[in-house]
């Protein structure tokens, strides 16, 4: 019902800048939250940055000044903007978006497949 389309994920040099993208489409009453995860072996899957429905944004401290969170207009699409690659960066990243698929608005987190950011000289 809903669908997450992530592309932007590679394998870069320190230094080096990707742009994830995550395209969210299907039927979908609203859209609330919408945010980026990631995750290492054997390390819990950390919050890296969230935009919510007002349009504030939060990034965790490891990134902040390198990161940026965005979406467009309609949210149909949320991006993550990562300039300053480090090697502890490396990770798969995950889209997640906060919808409601029914008119009673009840929220839920939906969850792309990932993609894997590498960043290694």
């Amino acid at each position: 019902q809903v669908q997450l389309v992530e592309s932007g994920g590679g394998l870069v040099q320190p230094g080096g800048s990707l742009r994830l993208s995550c395209t969210v489409s299907g039927t979908i009453f609203s859209v609330n939250a919408m945010a980026w995860y990631r995750q290492t072996p054997g390390k819990q899957r950390e919050l890296v940055a969230v935009m919510y429905s007002d349009g504030r944004t939060d990034h965790v401290d490891s990134v902040k000044g390198r990161f940026t969170i965005s979406r467009d207009n309609a949210k149909t699409s949320v991006y993550l903007q990562m300039n300053s690659l480090k090697p502890e960066d490396t990770a798969v990243y995950y889209c997640s978006v906060e919808v409601a698929v029914s008119s009673d608005l009840r929220l839920y987190w939906h969850w792309g497949q990932g993609t894997q950011v590498t960043v290694s000289s």
